[in-house]
């Protein structure tokens, strides 16, 4: 017999291309991004979530009829049934990530169409969800603390309205665009964890909630979702901009990461990140807490002779800081990541669907030679 080659293992799936995307183009080298052909830069500068959203899963912007269409049905789903609101009471106690991954579950009993595998229904599933799924994380934020679930306001935008059934009041133009953007921002990122488990789990012809559910709980592991909350419990261990210089030192001496730089795809800068750098600096302003903004400038700064080796600053460095000044609790900072993922979760549903094949990866074998069973009585 002739030799053969030992397989290149590639840990983590790293630079391995398993598909065709049409959704997300990323230039890691020159720090781009672009949706569907669209710059980032235009769509977080210009656009608005609800266009965003329609745009990932149909492939172009809406014209104005669709948007309204879109903002429509979107008012509609923001009600939970009866029964899935008892689901998020009996676990309010819980983590909010868990709460979301059992709650989007329940909501597949729910669905008119759950049972519905084309992709009309899928499309139409993920709208609903794109709506319920910041209903759900708003829901339990009340309940837990005693409060009772606000309904949502018609005449408030996506952004808006999740500010607004959190807290009870309407924000400001300048906090909800904001957060809008943050959305934007977050909405789709190419084959990311939470990204490849959803088409993993659609691979195998599984139903749009249990895909979703699935790309949830992936999202929940703090490898993926957490740097948002980790930056804000940095910053506030830095607690004043001039400890800022000397905290960046004690970590690059430790050889510890400083949260909030390097990513995955990157080499440079990560493009999202500058979209949300003066609106933090404005709402902070805004909300009479500008240190924040003044601790997070000072940590770029002592972190700026790194960025030659491209560890450069990316979107959740300022994203934690959002939601802090918001008021809201660093185990809400993940399911704030969920609720602007959906719809690219949902564009990558459908996108596997449409020439759908098993993914089913190889693990190259390392254990024991073959060997013969030994009964029990003659193991000693």
């Amino acid at each position: 017999m002739g030799e053969t080659s030992t397989p290149r293992i590639h840990r983590g799936l790293k630079e391995v291309y398993f598909d065709r995307s049409r959704i997300c183009d990323i230039d890691g080298r020159a720090g781009r991004l672009w949706y569907r052909g669209y710059s980032i830069d235009e769509l977080a500068q210009r656009s608005t979530f609800e266009e965003v959203a329609y745009l990932l899963a149909h492939g172009e912007l809406p014209t104005g009829a669709e948007l309204e269409t879109l903002k429509a049905t979107l008012r509609e789903a923001r009600v939970l049934p009866d029964a899935v609101l008892e689901v998020i009471r009996g676990l309010a106690g819980d983590h909010p990530m868990a709460v979301l991954r059992t709650a989007v579950s329940a909501l597949s009993a729910f669905d008119p169409e759950a049972a519905d595998g084309s992709p009309e229904a899928v499309a139409r599933k993920g709208v609903r969800l794109t709506a319920q799924v910041p209903a759900i994380v708003a829901a339990h934020e009340r309940i837990r603390n005693g409060l009772e679930p606000v309904a949502a306001d018609p005449e408030l935008g996506h952004a808006a309205n999740l500010l607004y059934q959190l807290k009870g009041e309407r924000p400001s133009p300048d906090a909800a665009r904001l957060l809008d953007t943050d959305l934007i921002l977050h909405a789709e990122h190419g084959s990311n964890a939470s990204s490849f488990t959803a088409r993993v789990v659609t691979s195998t012809r599984a139903d749009t909630h249990a895909a979703m559910t699935a790309a949830v709980a992936a999202l929940s592991g703090p490898a993926h979702g957490g740097a948002a909350e980790d930056v804000m419990r940095m910053a506030e261990e830095i607690g004043d901009p001039a400890n800022a210089a000397e905290y960046v030192r004690r970590k690059r001496a430790a050889r510890e990461p400083v949260m909030g730089f390097g990513h995955r795809v990157y080499r440079a800068e990560d493009p999202r990140a500058c979209h949300m750098r003066e609106g933090v600096k404005r709402v902070s302003e805004e909300m009479g807490q500008p240190h924040w903004y003044q601790i997070l400038e000072a940590v770029v700064e002592a972190m700026r002779p790194y960025a030659r080796h491209g560890v450069n600053v990316n979107v959740d460095f300022y994203s934690g800081v959002v939601y802090h000044l918001h008021g809201l609790p660093r185990d809400l900072f993940v399911p704030l990541f969920a609720i602007g993922r959906v719809p690219g979760w949902t564009a990558q549903i459908l996108e596997q669907m449409e020439q759908n094949i098993l993914i089913r990866p190889l693990t190259l074998y390392d254990g024991p030679e073959p060997r013969p069973y030994v009964p029990i009585e003659e193991r000693g």
